[in-house]
């Protein structure tokens, strides 16, 4: 696994439309959308339409973005994906949307050998792992992670909480580090820490991203709410929190069922057995390092 694939072979080619939003770090204010084909293969972005080519290397793209409104002409399309290279920003948009924006993150990180290391954080916990070489599968709903060592990661979009970048020693070299926490299979918080080339990070960042959109915004809880929230990230069970915390027992119940409805928790049987979701894992992450 010490090699990069160097054959190229071909992941999508679709009808859809495209068009630049920047150039030469100007917005573009007559933008106008092009009818054509887009190939994606593992290392280029090509656009075809009447009046010709346009190739974009993978390894160009600084990132992969959401909407970019530029113009009125842009916020009209409902759906698309834009592309940001350097002082140029493209706009790709097909008939059918989901499948063509999992195939462009499939294009850039499919197959693509990078550096993982899981879990690097366990229940809060720092593990004594290393980084080693591993390799990704972009899937609908997530992405896989294959390590050298044999184990395997599943990173899926809706159990993705925080989200972060640092600077980390990567086998003896400093590289920028994703720090996605979610949860293993027996649901407890882990970390684990994805690089690469600067490319590879900015665009495994940008697909994780999708994840977290439901787990932002800031709730108002009291302190005995941010207290139960911090047991159960510690791996105190929900049958356990009462004692746990000294707590009566229908006053965890009622908290329960406040953090239930604010989508913190998620209840998993009716005898009032609950799981933390990831809004909730980021709150009593961010709770305990206020400690």
């Amino acid at each position: 696994m010490n090699k990069q694939n160097d054959e190229e072979y071909k992941v999508a080619d679709t009808r859809g439309r495209f068009a630049q939003a920047v150039r030469s770090g100007r917005k573009v204010n007559d933008v106008d959308w092009t009818n054509g084909r887009i190939i994606l293969s593992n290392k280029r972005v090509v656009m075809v339409s009447n009046e010709g080519k346009r190739t974009i290397p993978l390894s160009d793209v600084e990132g992969i973005g959401g909407r970019f409104d530029s113009s009125q002409e842009v916020a009209r399309v409902s759906n698309y994906v834009s592309l940001r290279l350097g002082e140029e920003v493209f706009l790709l948009t097909s008939e059918h949307h989901d499948e063509f924006r999992t195939d462009l993150y499939r294009a850039f990180l499919d197959r693509r050998v990078i550096y993982a290391r899981h879990p690097a954080v366990a229940g809060g916990v720092v593990q004594d792992t290393e980084f080693e070489q591993a390799r990704l599968k972009v899937e609908p709903d997530g992405i896989s992670v294959a390590q050298q060592s044999g184990s395997f990661v599943r990173l899926e979009l809706d159990d993705i909480g925080t989200l972060e970048e640092a600077e980390r020693t990567v086998l003896d070299e400093k590289r920028t580090v994703i720090e996605a926490e979610h949860t293993d299979e027996d649901g407890t918080s882990v970390q684990t820490y994805l690089s690469g080339e600067p490319w590879h990070v900015a665009v495994i960042k940008s697909y994780l991203k999708q994840g977290q959109k439901q787990t932002k915004g800031s709730i108002e809880l009291s302190e005995s709410e941010r207290e139960v929230l911090m047991a159960l990230y510690s791996g105190v069970s929900s049958f356990e929190v009462p004692n746990f915390l000294g707590m009566d027992v229908d006053r965890v119940e009622e908290t329960f069922e406040r953090l239930i409805e604010l989508d913190v928790l998620e209840e998993v049987r009716t005898r009032r057995e609950v799981n933390l979701m990831p809004r909730g894992r980021n709150i009593a992450s961010e709770a305990m390092n206020e400690q």
